[in-house]
């Protein structure tokens, strides 16, 4: 398996599927690829997850396992997020590869913006996107720009704690739901009795954790985390959304104060087929963003406000990174178009930009 996972890594995998019945496949660049010809018994399968599964006491419980995280490592390979589950009374297993490096921004293709924010003092920092979008990665390069330019006490809740930092000029405390706390609420609410100066939150859930984080916020800490919601608007109409109606006003008015920025990504595949780029959405929250939030009305006026902040701000929608990915020559057309939050007016905005760069050919 060693030799499939390395020949997998080599060829730029994301993820790799295991099932009973059927080959090893690779996700390679958003598409799963056949890695051998030989299929897999369910006894093959199982030996497999039972290697993978870290402690003796789940490994012997391993029959009555159904859906099932964990992280697995192998020394001069890298580490993997392991889901063990399920499917048709067999085992099915998805590793995902984890990079042993933790990347810089400008790597990652995000906005030049990062640093500043990740360098905030306090405030709610919301990494959004579809799962697979490259969320966990930009959360640890977060944390290692912190880690190498700030003396502060980083707390992590992660299931599972996917990338690992060392310690540099930070303290960096690394804690995995299900092994070293019993859940995200528990886990957050002792954070806060752990003198942090930054919580990471590996996702936000439920209506427990959201207000714990927000009171994390209030009470002068960085906060970082994840939800799975396509751009910023959305993000918090839905943050507010899954509060009762009877406490909504009033979550509006903490998130107004308390929300920092929110960064939302798409992984889109590149035009010369190496690979996959990604498009970023960055909102910063101002004066003019924070007026929207606690207006329900205005919340349609927030891509625009943004569109307007960008040099001042560092800001960006959708719309305007993939026409600069167009124009770089990094995404094909059509693939920008139906990312596109508004692909009409992606598409008319496409053309004004041609017949621009035409005139100003011909001057």
């Amino acid at each position: 398996m060693e030799k499939i996972l390395r020949a997998a890594i080599e060829r730029g995998a994301s993820d790799l599927h295991i099932k009973a019945g059927d080959v090893f496949r690779a996700r390679i660049y958003g598409e799963l690829v056949p890695m051998t010809k030989q299929l897999l018994t369910p006894e093959q399968t199982r030996d497999i997850a039972m290697r993978l599964i870290p402690n003796e006491r789940d490994r012997n419980n391993i029959d009555r396992i159904t859906d099932y995280d964990c992280a697995w490592g192998v020394p001069g390979l890298g580490r993997f997020r392991v889901n063990i589950l399920k499917q048709r009374g067999s085992f099915m297993i998805v590793l995902r590869i984890i990079p042993v490096e933790i990347p810089k921004f400008e790597e990652l293709n995000l906005p030049p913006v990062m640093p500043d924010i990740s360098s905030l003092p306090r405030g709610l920092i919301l990494v959004t996107g579809v799962t697979g979008s490259g969320k966990t990665t930009t959360q640890a390069a977060m944390i290692h720009y912190i880690n190498q330019n700030f003396r502060r006490h980083v707390v992590t809740l992660e299931n599972p704690i996917e990338y690992l930092h060392r310690d540099i000029n930070s303290s960096i405390t690394q804690r995995e739901v299900g092994s070293d706390t019993s859940s995200f609420q528990t886990g957050l609410r002792a954070a806060l009795r752990e003198d942090p100066d930054v919580i990471l939150i590996g996702e936000m859930r439920d209506t427990e954790t959201i207000d714990t984080a927000i009171k994390a916020c209030e009470t002068g800490h960085l906060v970082i985390s994840t939800l799975h919601t396509p751009d910023a608007a959305t993000t918090i109409s839905r943050t507010i959304s899954v509060f009762p109606p009877e406490e909504q006003e009033m979550l509006r008015v903490r998130l107004a104060e308390s929300l920092a920025a929110v960064i939302s990504q798409r992984l889109l595949p590149r035009k010369d087929g190496n690979g996959r780029i990604l498009a970023a959405e960055v909102m910063v929250v101002t004066g003019a963003i924070r007026d929207c939030i606690l207006n329900p009305q205005k919340l349609g006026a927030i891509r625009e406000l943004m569109e307007e902040g960008r040099s001042q701000y560092g800001m960006q929608t959708f719309d305007l990174h993939l026409m600069e990915l167009v124009k770089a020559n990094q995404v094909d057309y059509d693939t920008a178009k139906l990312a596109a939050t508004n692909p009409a007016d992606f598409e008319l905005r496409m053309k004004t930009l041609g017949e621009e760069q035409l005139v100003e050919g011909l001057i």
